[in-house]
């Protein structure tokens, strides 16, 4: 197809913008040294049928580590960020929050040890922006003493009233990519006053201060350009009730990506974020005859297409690869090929 030789999605429709972040839909986290090693070898398996890795891993020492056992915990880490597991450069870290008295300790060991192939840093229990803000440039400070090239992308977790009410401009940040939600520390600073319940797969998507604070993260995130992530379901052996609830949360509380706590999790969540395969079959024949067209409108089954919709399909088809689904090898190729 020689249209696919012509300027690409990303620069036609996006230009000099700031591109936004993209990163696989589902955050699977292990904190225990036989589930971490688990869960690396899975990504490469997975990673391999698709060219790319369809979930990260985060590696875990808030609730990874025994109390006292941090550094060794966070050596470790370290060590298996820098080992051959790690098949896809697509290896993050949750560490300590920043009021902890090991944070900076092992914000200075991960990136002094393996700063140059960590995805991101997570940091729990953001409090405010300004502490978001030391958060950010501690880890930045570490990146320039020890001489790593690439800037560590910061992952933060938003559990508190003070922090809900402060999102938009914690997501606004400079070196912030994703945010995500804290369930069950929300509840719990509500004093009794959200019943237990709303930590579940059921009662986390109908009470209304929760279903409140999932919406305004959200929309907090995609105001700023960086990734939404939704929370955890603990009913992990229930895979209908967590389909339901990734749907849920991709197709109505507009998140695009979601944390996993055990590897059954993991291609559940992957399946549910994917678009469905005729919006894929939409996106892929929508784009192509706007490429043939310099970009300019077109129409596809008698709908009139221009740039607006171009780029939420461009979203599509992007979610499509990210999720490892089947696309024409000449898109694939001209889109996702190596540079």
């Amino acid at each position: 197809m020689s249209t696919l030789t012509a300027i690409h999605p990303r620069q036609a429709l996006f230009g000099t913008e700031s591109p936004s972040p993209v990163l696989p839909v589902c955050d699977h986290y292990a904190g225990v040294e036989a589930r971490m090693r688990k869960s690396l070898a899975l990504q490469a398996e997975l990673g391999g049928k698709a060219g790319h890795a369809v979930f990260d891993v985060t590696l875990d020492l808030e609730d990874g580590a025994p109390v006292g056992g941090e550094q060794e915990q966070a050596l470790l880490v370290a060590e298996l960020v820098n080992s051959p597991a790690n098949v896809f450069g697509r290896v993050g870290v949750r560490v300590h929050d920043p009021r902890h008295p090991r944070f900076e300790d092992e914000v200075d060991t991960l990136i002094r040890l393996a700063g140059h192939r960590l995805a991101y840093v997570m940091v729990p229990k953001l409090g405010d922006v300004q502490e978001t803000r030391r958060a950010i440039e501690t880890i930045k400070v570490a990146r320039l003493q020890h001489g790593v090239g690439h800037i560590v992308p910061v992952h933060g977790l938003i559990e508190t009233h003070r922090a809900l009410q402060q999102v938009a401009d914690i997501a606004a940040l400079p070196g912030l990519e994703s945010l995500s939600f804290g369930l069950m520390d929300f509840v719990s600073e509500h004093r009794g006053a959200i019943s237990a319940s709303a930590m579940g797969v059921q009662g986390q998507f109908t009470h209304p201060l929760v279903l409140r604070a999932k919406l305004e993260i959200a929309a907090a995130c995609h105001a700023a350009r960086i990734t939404p992530s939704h929370c955890v379901v603990t009913e992990f052996k229930d895979s209908h009730a967590l389909a339901k609830a990734a749907e849920k949360a991709c197709r109505e509380l507009g998140y695009t990506r979601m944390w996993s706590i055990h590897p059954d999790q993991i291609p559940v969540i992957v399946d549910a974020f994917a678009p469905v395969v005729a919006e894929v079959d939409d996106a892929v024949e929508i784009l192509a005859a706007a490429q043939a067209a310099h970009w300019a409108p077109t129409s596809h089954r008698g709908v009139l297409h221009d740039r607006a919709s171009y780029r939420h399909y461009w979203y599509v088809l992007e979610r499509a690869w990210l999720t490892g689904q089947p696309l024409p090898v000449d898109i694939e190729a001209a889109f996702f090929g190596s540079p």
